[in-house]
């Protein structure tokens, strides 16, 4: 069985950043330097949302199923830095060489990583593998958008066309899960300025949930899964999920209708 590892980011402003890139900003506080970079982006494009390298990651959440079972959590512990939460993510992809599964990953998540993992000299040398070291990564590899070492679900249900794209919270509360709880992306930063990194951590885990539920059932779409496997796998998740620790558990559990 060929490991599956569904992945998320939670991200907020790189202050750091900006007032290396802004000195003018020096002397304000984070909070400051956030607003002075959105209404910058809001002034250029009409958004707050920022460049994806100046995103600075807090929470990678992942989603691991293979022979052993399925294991959903964030890497690291919440006193790790950035550095460390990124050469997790690449190490787990060196050990295992997984099918990489993400909602917007091709867009948002993985080009985030990349800005980030440069800056901080990771070393990913499995992901970035086109060929050199192994002949198979050059016909499917994590880099091209059409190969299927890494599926952007939602890239490929809009069939490339981003005007079709989905969200993953709506999508997946319409195929009968849970979707997201308590929080979404834009309230990431207040949540982390307010230091509550366990309730963010806790959001990108059930994120993580929603994603492999889904790509469970595009396995089904494409005749990967037999019925009977596709339920038995979805109830395999559910019972999981009912022996996990954390009020975020319970909480999904009960915003997830049994079928």
């Amino acid at each position: 069985m060929t490991p599956v590892l569904c992945f998320d980011l939670e991200t907020v402003p790189d202050v750091a950043g900006l007032r290396r890139l802004r000195p003018q900003w020096a002397e304000l506080d984070d909070a400051a330097v956030a607003e002075r970079a959105f209404a910058e982006r809001r002034e250029k494009t009409g958004s707050d949302f920022l460049p994806l390298h100046l995103h600075r990651i807090v929470a990678i959440g992942c989603a691991f199923r293979d022979a052993q079972g399925l294991r959903v959590r964030c890497l690291g512990g919440e006193g790790d830095g950035e550095s460390k939460l990124i050469q997790d993510f690449f190490k787990l992809v060196d050990r295992y060489t997984p099918q990489l599964v993400s909602w917007n990953g091709g867009g948002f998540d993985l080009p985030v990583l990349n800005y980030r993992a440069l800056m901080h000299g990771a070393t990913a040398p499995r992901f970035w593998d086109q060929g050199e070291d192994d002949r198979d990564f050059k016909w499917n590899n994590y880099i091209s958008r059409y190969h299927a070492r890494h599926l952007d679900l939602m890239d490929l249900l809009a069939l490339y066309q981003p005007r079709a794209a989905a969200p993953l919270d709506e999508l997946a509360k319409l195929a009968g899960f849970a979707g997201k709880l308590g929080m979404d992306g834009a309230r990431v930063w207040p949540a982390y300025q307010s230091g509550e990194l366990a309730s963010i951590r806790a959001y990108c885990e059930t994120d993580v949930l929603n994603t492999y539920l889904l790509y469970v059932r595009f396995q089904r779409l494409r005749g990967a899964l037999s019925e009977a496997a596709w339920q038995e796998e979805e109830r395999f998740v559910r019972t999981a999920v009912a022996g996990w620790d954390g009020v975020h558990w319970r909480d999904y559990l009960a915003a997830w209708p049994a079928g």
